[in-house]
């Protein structure tokens, strides 16, 4: 009766221990585990040895050097042996193969200690080994997940770049390999969506489930906080806009800005539209707005006589081989639209390179484009240029138009008289200190001696302006273009001194 007593007592203990250090394991697998060191470092001091791991070329990945014998450690690798125990000396081995999604990855688990290993030593370290193997699964499976990631994130950021610079053959035969039809509409509308930096990564996930594929959504190269959502179609545009709106309306914090409907050709101009609409949407109850909400200085002027001017004023470009040409007005109109480095970031090519471009640009046209007023003549140009559906007729281009005429008509003064009116309602001279910073080119420096005044004073009443104006005038863009050229309409600044308008048709 006592024997019998003894041996249940003895199972119970030995169950006892078993149910604990299968529970210890156990706990490797829990989210807060799952290190293969710790395991490693675990098994060691369960069985009262040493313990590492090898991977398939015999280089330590975890614990402490086991001195293994190298023809023995290639067989289990290689699969001859699928474990082995020996004795050298006074050690104990234990060496057991571990398996991973490839043959090549394959890994050994080797256990030395004192003494003999029992069966409980033993089955130690074959569960183990299978702990081990689902944790480096894991791992891998989460490593190729996140390749997957990289590259197609890398793919979508390709996409937008090629359509940057008006390739759309490309990036229809780029996205065709994993979004097959995503670019087949002609037109598109793109968003551009603000979050915080470092949830940008889970704002990009969820655009991409608001718009349900339907969309090109890219973490913007310029800005950490920008998500890029450009929306094929003229059906899916409008869905995409409602699903971003709801999106923004549940997540505070987050704005969203919107372009009019373009070609994808016009992708880069939809983008500088998005960001104005954003500069909107800030002071937005519903944190959105769309760039056609508002009117716009080119839609005020005769078109005939836009065209036939910007028609006039590109021309040298025209004497390009295509791809340059296209290449040069995409870089220029993005130059433009933000500073050489963010434009170099959303083409995917270095800052001096986009100056480079910007110079070559600068000649022949005979623009001085450090001049606000010169910038914003080429870029009424540019984006009119790229407005157009079709090469303009030759005509339009022969007519004698100047920059002066277009700014003449009686609708674009009116315009602008409201636009700059605005301003008075502030009792400081608002108005004065944005003429003269224009003058100065947007240096507020030169600005206050114009004025006589701390260059801290010019920035605050530039700054003050913006609210009002409901435009950004700081960051260069169509926001800062349009009130230079509303100054120029009521003849606030003088008109620049173009040369391609002097030369012949």
């Amino acid at each position: 009766m006592a024997g019998r007593e003894d041996g249940e007592a003895g199972a119970r203990r030995s169950g006892s221990r078993e149910a604990a250090w299968a529970e210890e394991l156990l706990d490797q697998l829990r989210p807060a585990g799952r290190d293969v060191r710790k395991v490693v470092a675990w098994l060691a001091g369960s069985v009262g040895g040493t313990a590492c791991l090898l991977d398939g070329g015999g280089a330590l990945l975890a614990g402490e050097p086991v001195g293994l014998d190298d023809e023995l450690v290639a067989d289990v690798l290689a699969g001859r042996l699928a474990s082995a125990a020996l004795q050298e000396g006074e050690r104990h081995l234990r060496l057991v193969r571990v398996g991973a999604p490839h043959p090549t990855a394959a890994g050994v688990l080797a256990v030395a200690r004192p003494t003999p290993f029992d069966r409980h030593g033993a089955e130690l370290v074959t569960r183990t080994a299978a702990v081990v193997e689902l944790l480096l699964r894991a791992h891998e499976t989460a490593s190729a997940g996140r390749r997957l990631e990289r590259a197609t994130a890398a793919l979508r950021l390709a996409i937008l770049q090629l359509l940057m610079v008006e390739d759309t053959v490309s990036a229809r035969r780029v996205a065709a390999g994993l979004w097959p039809g995503l670019l087949d509409a002609d037109t598109a509308r793109v968003y551009v969506v603000q979050g915080h930096r470092d949830e940008r990564d889970r704002l990009a996930a969820d655009c991409l489930d608001a718009t349900g594929g339907r969309a090109l959504v890219v973490l913007c190269p310029a800005d950490d906080e920008h998500v890029i959502v450009v929306a094929p179609g003229r059906g899916g545009g409008h869905g995409a806009g409602d699903a971003l709106r709801a999106l923004v309306a549940a997540c505070p914090g987050t704005y969203l800005g919107g372009s009019a409907r373009h070609g994808l050709a016009r992708t880069a101009t939809g983008y500088a539209q998005a960001v104005s609409a954003l500069a909107v949407a800030r002071f937005s109850p519903d944190g959105a707005a769309m760039y056609a909400e508002r009117t716009h200085p080119e839609r005020l002027m005769d078109p005939e006589a836009l065209h036939a001017w910007s028609t006039r004023l590109l021309r040298p470009l025209d004497a390009l081989p295509h791809h340059t040409r296209a290449e040069l007005l995409a870089t220029t109109r993005l130059g433009l639209e933000f500073t050489a480095v963010a434009a170099a970031r959303i083409l995917g090519v270095s800052r001096n390179t986009v100056r480079a471009r910007m110079e070559r640009a600068e000649q022949l046209l005979g623009a001085d484009l450090s001049r606000l007023t010169v910038r914003a003549a080429v870029h009424l140009a540019l984006n009119t240029q790229a407005s157009q559906d079709r090469a303009p007729e030759r005509s339009r281009g022969d007519r004698a138009v100047r920059f002066p005429d277009l700014l003449a008509g009686p609708a674009l003064r009116a315009w602008a008289q409201e636009l700059l009116g605005r301003l008075t309602a502030d009792a400081r001279d608002l108005r004065g200190t944005l003429r003269a910073w224009i003058a100065a080119g947007g240096n507020a420096e030169r600005a206050a001696d114009l004025l006589g005044v701390h260059a801290q004073t010019v920035r605050e009443h530039v700054r003050a302006a913006e609210p009002v104006l409901e435009r950004r005038l700081l960051a260069t863009g169509s926001d800062q273009y349009e009130v230079v050229l509303a100054h120029l309409a009521v003849g606030d600044l003088e008109p620049p001194d173009l040369g391609g308008e002097s030369r012949p048709g």
